[in-house]
């Protein structure tokens, strides 16, 4: 997995949930967070950035690094 740099919306609970990330030195705004899950020490997304692609991201809290854990190409059948 890549660590990646994260612009988050810091809400009640701090690092709540990303709005921009940084991979192979581009940077991706998130336009919808289609689902959030949380693990022992992790938590997960699984976003739509604007280049209408699917990402899934992770937050380690104890040492404050985002990893990408994967990524897939959407295809559009259609208009978005």
């Amino acid at each position: 997995m890549a660590t990646i740099r994260v612009s988050t919306y810091a809400g009640y609970k701090g690092d709540e949930r990303p709005t921009a990330f940084v991979l192979a030195q581009r940077t991706f705004q998130v336009r919808e967070i289609v689902d959030r899950w949380y693990g022992e020490d992790h938590a997960y997304f699984k976003l739509i950035a604007d280049d209408g692609n699917l990402y899934v991201i992770r937050h380690d809290a104890e040492t404050d690094t985002w990893e990408m854990v994967m990524t897939e190409t959407l295809r559009s059948g259609g208009t978005q």
